[in-house]
């Protein structure tokens, strides 16, 4: 039987999380298994691209040396990728879409001249984007979902989260230590710029007395009565969760300033800290501000993020194998899946605050039946 060769590549872009790394080992892993070759009748090679889709803008294909942006992998290679954050192949938060610096041509051309007959893309709704707009302009794309946020439409998961989420409640739980020693309140600001899942799950894994979430407005003198019956109540201290994005009744998000990336985004931030200052200016009790930001991203896989990372890899090659493109590969009702990106792209998956949020004690549901 004649092997036949093909090339693939794959990236990260956008934020980093945990969970990438494992994903990317179990891709080539998947694709170079010598036992599956015979069956498929493919010898894949596969070809990592440094620091995402500005590796592809960057690349010259005809250089004798690609190394600062192309990596070939292997399986010796990425044997031990699993067990680490981050993503070995860097990232970056260019898109080769970009109104302002248009770059799209040279990364298809690029493609072409590195003969990938597919690219696989981890990233959230941004860099999927750029892979649903490169499938309509010809090029075989895959989908792998990560971001901490969970925002992501067609799969019930995205790689990162969970990691991020052990984060944000190992870290209240060393808060409480001197929140409980000083009788003080802190006030956690988490991720979460649209979707609040990782600051409202991240506050019921660690019983935050508040849970504020960009899906539901809140009311600075709701909040302080909320502290205050906690007082009243006899509680020591108070921890309380507002993702970024969290934002007053009838008001826009906190922005740390102005301008905007080449997704579009503009860098939020300051809930937290305005939180607490109104605690204190209304109550008079002493309240603290802490901001996890880019700790919610570092730190080695979970062991549910190295699964999940190991099962989003081989569906993504499942995929390639069928020529299957155009899809993103998911986690529904608990099974392993795929949607089409076209379907799936600016269509968040937000917390359904009739179901999952409790609107007068800013928490999480008493009732689950």
């Amino acid at each position: 039987m004649r092997i036949k060769r093909s090339r693939l590549g794959i990236l990260t872009s956008g934020g980093d999380c945990a969970g990438l790394n494992p994903a990317i080992k179990w891709v080539v892993k998947t694709a170079t298994d010598e036992r599956l070759e015979e069956e498929r009748g493919v010898r894949y090679e596969v070809l990592g691209i440094r620091d995402g889709f500005k590796g592809l803008v960057e690349v010259d294909p005809f250089s004798p040396d690609t190394e600062g942006y192309i990596e070939h992998l292997d399986r010796d290679k990425v044997r031990t990728w699993d067990r680490v954050g981050g993503t070995f192949l860097g990232t970056s938060r260019l898109s080769p879409y970009d109104p302002k610096n248009d770059q799209s041509r040279r990364v298809i051309e690029n493609i072409e001249k590195l003969g990938l007959e597919a690219l696989i893309v981890l990233g959230g709704d941004g860099s999927l984007s750029i892979a649903s707009r490169l499938e309509q302009a010809g090029v075989n794309v895959v989908g792998i979902p990560k971001t901490i946020d969970k925002d992501l439409a067609g799969t019930d998961y995205t790689l990162g989260f969970d990691t991020a989420l052990n984060v944000v409640t190992e870290e209240v739980d060393r808060l409480r230590t001197t929140a409980g020693s000083h009788k003080r309140i802190f006030v956690v600001e988490t991720m979460g710029r649209t979707a609040g899942w990782l600051a409202l799950e991240g506050g019921e894994a660690c019983g935050a007395y508040i849970i504020l979430i960009p899906e539901h407005g809140f009311a600075v003198d709701r909040v302080n009565e909320l502290v205050l019956e906690g007082r009243r109540a006899g509680a020591r201290y108070e921890i309380i969760i507002a993702a970024e994005g969290a934002k007053l009744a009838g008001g826009s998000e906190f922005v740390k300033h102005e301008g905007v990336d080449s997704f579009g985004h503009q860098a939020l931030g300051g809930v937290a800290e305005y939180v607490a200052a109104e605690i204190r200016r209304g109550t008079g009790l002493e309240t603290r501000s802490v901001v996890l930001s880019h700790l919610q991203r570092g730190g080695a896989p979970s062991a549910h993020d190295r699964r999940m990372g190991r099962f989003f890899g081989i569906a993504a090659v499942d995929l390639v194998v069928r020529r299957d493109y155009g899809k993103m590969v998911s986690y529904t009702s608990g099974k392993m899946t795929a949607f089409p990106l076209k379907d799936i792209i600016g269509k968040l998956r937000l917390v359904d605050v009739s179901t999952q949020y409790d609107a007068e004690r800013y928490n999480g549901r008493r009732t689950v039946l």
